[in-house]
């Protein structure tokens, strides 16, 4: 059995990434359920899931690895 199959997908979903997001930009929580229309216990459940997935262990550090991968996006001139 691969480590993959073992252990999971360690890329975080489309809505896991949104909470990424919002709690880099520095929201609470309660501001991120108000946010993607859901209760601040899911936005917990989220949390601890997408600590598991990256291996990190507070919004410090997620907020960093969020931080070192968004400038490896490309960015559109206009």
């Amino acid at each position: 059995m691969s480590a993959n199959g073992r252990y999971g997908n360690r890329i975080p979903s489309e809505r896991e990434h949104r909470v990424i997001e919002l709690v880099a930009e520095g929201l609470k929580n309660k501001e991120v359920a108000e946010a993607i229309g859901t209760t601040e216990h899911v936005v917990k459940n989220y949390l601890r899931v997408i600590y598991d997935k990256l291996g990190l262990w507070n919004r410090v550090e997620l907020a960093l690895w969020y931080e070192s991968r968004r400038g490896a996006a490309p960015v559109l001139m206009q």
